[in-house]
């Protein structure tokens, strides 16, 4: 993999993004990719393959088998997925026969596969040749949805009527969404700002501090991103601090706050609070930290596991508390198409019982009066609404508070967003009041 990398070929570091996902079981991560020792817009195009055969993934591994008289050896899956890439291109990106077959073919070569290199060329023509009648019969297969079994299934059970539209939404690009920071500039004068660099700029009509922007870039290049005027998050993320509003002299924990958008985000919206933002792990409380100094905020940071208070808390309760749990990320694949194929049914057990321990641990926490705002960017409903009636009939002081005009898919309780929802990721929300 290393070697692919160090090859200085984009569709290699394609091919060895890839396997950092499938074989390592990792996420796609700009780190990986800039080890690669490319240009950055060589960089930029390698994401963009990886991106596209991991959206894709369970309909190129179909397609490849029907143009494979045998299956590859264990092996020779680095040739597989450079096949993949072909295919993606000549499928989805429409690249030009020269690059999609004759470029993909020679990179077996840099591999230190000759012997492939004629048989990636020759299955690329034959896709080239037949694709109408691939995708036809693609069409009739499950592998069509691009999506593995096991979520299919639950996103049948829990969406009979939409999931269809989900997964459809999924396999498609997200847009590009920045959130302004109010300490530092205004939303109209930030978008005139950004049209005048000619780019096209756009708000959301629910979210008040969202904007979107085109065309999307790295988050280096971002204007005024490195001034802190803006941070990259999409709308429904922004929901929560809405659903918090902070007031002065709050006293609000975020409790499970790495890498900081929402931490950040409170701050921007009322800076006068109290709040403590915690993690338990040291390296990602140190992106909260990071993101915080850009942005010209502060609040105390504090490294502990959330679901047990007995190591942290110093007695006295919280106003408020925000509790964006650990979940099975399922509402985001469409910016992270990698999650298809990283969880399962087990991670999504383990998931929700966490997010059981975390309600359980903070509730006693949080002032008569108060509100906690559970959140997750999931859209499975026993981590969702079911999660949320299950700790309501455990505690008689429990009470949903409507969130006004959010929107929702009319669960009850909770307010669920699913993917694409106007522009929106995948989230959930349910603000709980705390009565006696």
């Amino acid at each position: 993999m290393k070697t692919q990398l160090r090859s200085g070929n984009a569709r290699l570091a394609a091919v060895g993004a890839i396997g950092e996902v499938l074989d390592d079981r990792h996420s796609l991560t700009d780190n990986f990719l800039s080890e690669s020792g490319l240009p950055l817009r060589d960089q930029a195009f390698a994401r963009h393959l990886a991106y596209g055969v991991l959206r894709w993934l369970g309909a190129l591994e179909w397609l490849t088998v029907q143009l494979l008289n045998k299956p590859l050896q264990h092996k020779d899956r680095d040739i597989r997925r450079l096949v993949m890439i072909g295919i993606f291109q000549l499928w989805k990106d429409e690249t030009a026969e020269h690059a999609a077959v004759h470029a993909t073919a020679q990179c077996a070569r840099d591999m230190g596969k000759p012997w492939a290199v004629g048989l990636v060329n020759a299955l690329l023509r034959r896709f080239q040749r037949e694709q109408s009648d691939f995708l036809l019969r693609l069409g009739e297969q499950r592998s069509q949805y691009a999506h593995p079994d096991w979520l299919l299934d639950r996103l049948e059970q829990d969406w009979p009527e939409k999931w269809i539209e989900i997964v459809t939404e999924n396999n498609r690009q997200a847009a590009f969404w920045l959130r302004v920071n109010r300490q530092r500039t205004e939303l109209q004068n930030f978008c005139n700002e950004i049209q005048q660099q000619g780019f096209t700029a756009a708000t959301h009509p629910r979210v008040p501090d969202a904007v979107s922007v085109k065309p999307a870039m790295a988050v280096h290049k971002v204007p005024g991103f490195s001034e802190g005027q803006v941070s990259v998050q999409d709308p429904a993320a922004q929901l929560a601090v809405e659903l918090v509003n902070p007031r002065a002299g709050d006293r609000i924990l975020d409790a499970c706050a790495a890498p900081g958008g929402k931490t950040c985000h409170l701050l921007e919206r009322q800076p006068s609070i109290d709040l403590l933002a915690l993690d338990r792990s040291p390296e990602r409380l140190k992106m909260v930290r990071d993101n915080l100094d850009r942005l010209g905020l502060d609040c105390r940071l504090k490294s502990a596991d959330a679901s047990r208070p007995e190591d942290w808390w110093d007695g006295a309760p919280f106003d408020k508390i925000l509790l964006d749990a650990p979940c099975s990320t399922t509402g985001v694949i469409r910016r992270h198409p990698e999650i298809k194929w990283l969880r399962d049914t087990a991670q999504v057990q383990k998931a929700v019982r966490m997010q059981q321990l975390l309600l359980e641990r903070l509730w006693p926490l949080l002032n008569t009066g108060g509100i906690l705002v559970y959140a997750t960017c999931s859209i499975l409903k026993s981590e969702n609404h079911e999660q949320i009636h299950g700790f309501l009939s455990r505690h008689a002081n429990a009470k949903i508070v409507e969130p006004g005009e959010t929107p929702d898919q009319a669960l009850s309780p909770g307010q669920q967003i699913l993917p694409g929802e106007e522009g929106m990721d995948g989230f959930y929300y349910a603000v709980i009041y705390k009565s006696d």
